[in-house]
């Protein structure tokens, strides 16, 4: 298991979280995926580790997009 952190833009409310939260979540082998609001941090936990890429098409997919994107 691995997690990883990423910090997501333009998420304004609990609905943004569902979103992204959902689209992270579709992701093969991701096993849990925690968003903050307040802070636009998600961890993604997955039985592997992660590309930037993959993680950056999924949140943008859900409408939003990561920090330094």
């Amino acid at each position: 298991m691995t997690t990883s952190t990423y910090t997501v833009v333009g998420m304004t409310c609990g609905h943004c979280v569902s979103s992204v939260r959902e689209e992270v979540g579709r992701i093969d082998g991701v096993t849990q995926v925690d968003v903050n609001l307040a802070s636009g941090a998600v961890d993604v936990t997955s039985d592997a580790p992660l590309t930037d890429d993959t993680v950056r098409a999924a949140v943008e997919e859900a409408g939003y997009q990561l920090a330094g994107s």
